[in-house]
């Protein structure tokens, strides 16, 4: 059996397996109409949109094109979001509910049409999707549910059973939905922005923006490029640039995993997610040798929890129990943005900039809700109506929920702030072991000590270098991450998730 340890250098995931298309460095000063950072779903989307209408388009990526969360997903094109619709009545209205069901399901239908239009192979498939509860407080939050989709004209219903192995009290049904190979619909769009004159720069870090009274922004990379623009899309998963938006305060970071696993066996149709926690998400995609069982859960804020490998455990006991399979063949885990109603930040960065433009906090969803938001962003630019502008506004404030969660949030931050500062640390770096990875004290500071398979040993400061946070270590991605704001670093110290722009302090072994 492939125990989580034994693989623990399963480097990529299902679908990084196709070829895609490589692009060079930005190397020069560049001026164009249009600068998007981040060539994920929303980037892609909004270049191919944006480039069609004749905007010259500048997409810059920070590592490889859709290598990041779009890469890692368990790629479900779906308006069920969960137990949401209830919710959502309840903060926002009925009216609003139907639109962010409406401007989801309209993400699928743009998937399907451009699947038929361009003959783009991706293994895409109408499903069904299903919530099922185990527990009787659940099966009451799904009754609740139903009578949402009702009064919203969703079509569903509630059923008794699930073809698998697993005691339910009931599921609540979505007729309808999809599911596809995200890198194969994408690298479809993106060839076709390509041809439309769209400029893409990859290993490109954005690293600050410029205002001008002028109104053209300037992007300031890595290398000390600037592209100036009328106009900066900011799809970089967490807004590289956040000065104005504070966004790292109105959104938490979620880590989930999965698991996938080559079986022959015929699945029965449809995609399944639990009420409870923690979750877990059931799905198969087709493969030339049978199909891949997906398996994905286990969500946790980032930088917090029990050690990271026992989520892989817990999902490979799941899938012996249930399935009867011992043996997975790719593993990965992706960063969710969480915002504090649930719904995604979609628009002006904040009231009075609308040149600068932010699409982050999808969730688990982002298959569907990167793809409005490559639409919504679009129409921004275009300066065209659209009638989810006021629902997915990032300046939008609703007390009930926002200050609730923001309470909860900020409060759950200067715990973990100070629980990091006052940590005894027992161990030193001599004491590391090879492939591990540990908190230690040196020269009597609180620091970060991994070594690799060469016995080469990697020494930094833990302190993130965001706003001061203590980083924990991350057993199964070999990394550094933030407990406060989801920032994660490599064990070398260098930035692979933000807010944080700075590597961690390189420290030195004595």
């Amino acid at each position: 059996m492939n125990s989580p340890e034994a693989s623990h250098n399963f480097p990529r995931t299902y679908w990084r397996e196709i070829e895609l298309p490589t692009f060079e460095k930005l190397e020069s000063d560049l001026n164009v109409d249009v600068v998007i950072v981040g060539a994920g779903i929303t980037g892609v989307t909004a270049a191919y949109l944006l480039s069609k209408q004749g905007v010259k388009v500048a997409l810059l990526e920070a590592g490889a094109v859709l290598n990041g969360t779009t890469g890692h997903t368990t790629a479900k094109l779906t308006a069920q979001h969960g137990i949401i619709y209830d919710e959502l009545m309840n903060h926002f209205g009925q009216e609003k509910a139907k639109q962010y069901y409406k401007s989801t399901t309209q993400a699928i239908h743009f998937v399907e049409n451009m699947i038929k239009e361009k003959g783009i192979d991706c293994d895409f498939s109408k499903q069904d999707a299903y919530v099922y509860a185990t527990t009787e407080k659940k099966h009451q939050k799904l009754e609740t549910e139903m009578q949402a989709y009702q009064r919203l004209g969703i079509p569903g219903g509630l059923v008794g059973n699930i073809p698998f192995d697993i005691q339910i009290k009931s599921a609540i049904l979505m007729k309808d939905q999809a599911q596809y190979h995200p890198l194969k619909f994408l690298k479809g769009l993106l060839d076709e922005a390509v041809k439309e004159g769209c400029l893409v720069f990859e290993n490109t870090v954005a690293e600050d923006l410029e205002e001008e009274e002028s109104s053209q922004p300037k992007v300031i990379t890595k290398g000390g490029h600037k592209v100036t623009c009328k106009q900066v899309i900011i799809a970089s998963h967490f807004p590289f640039y956040d000065k104005p938006g504070l966004y790292f305060a109105r959104m938490y970071a979620a880590r989930s995993y999965a698991l996938g696993i080559k079986t022959n066996e015929p699945y029965p149709g449809g995609m399944y997610i639990s009420a409870e926690s923690p979750k877990r998400s059931i799905r198969y995609t087709p493969t030339e040798d049978g199909n891949l069982l997906i398996l994905g859960g286990e969500n946790h804020k980032t930088g917090q929890g029990v050690d990271t490998l026992s989520h892989y455990s817990a999902l490979e006991t799941f899938a012996k129990d249930v399935f009867g399979l011992s043996e997975y063949h790719y593993r990965w885990s992706a960063q969710d943005m969480n915002t504090l109603d649930k719904v995604p930040y979609i628009g002006p960065i904040t009231q009075d900039k609308e040149n600068i433009l932010v699409a982050t906090g999808y969730k688990k969803w982002g298959m569907t809700t990167g793809i409005l938001a490559g639409h919504l962003l679009t129409d921004y630019v275009l300066k065209r109506d659209n009638p989810y502008k006021e629902l997915y506004s990032p300046s939008r404030f609703d007390a009930d929920p926002d200050i609730k969660k923001a309470i909860s949030i900020n409060t759950d931050v200067a715990k973990h702030f100070v629980k990091g500062k006052l940590e005894f640390v027992p161990k030193e770096p001599q004491d590391v072991k090879v492939g591990e990875g540990s908190v230690v004290m040196h020269n009597g500071m609180r620091a970060g000590a991994y070594k690799d398979e060469n016995g080469k040993l990697y020494l930094v400061d833990t302190t993130c270098t965001h706003l001061g946070c203590e980083c924990e270590w991350n057993h199964a991605e070999k990394s550094w991450d933030c407990p406060c704001h989801g920032s994660r670093f490599s064990y070398a110290g260098d930035v692979i998730e933000g807010p944080a722009l700075k590597p961690l302090n390189k420290l030195t072994a004595e």
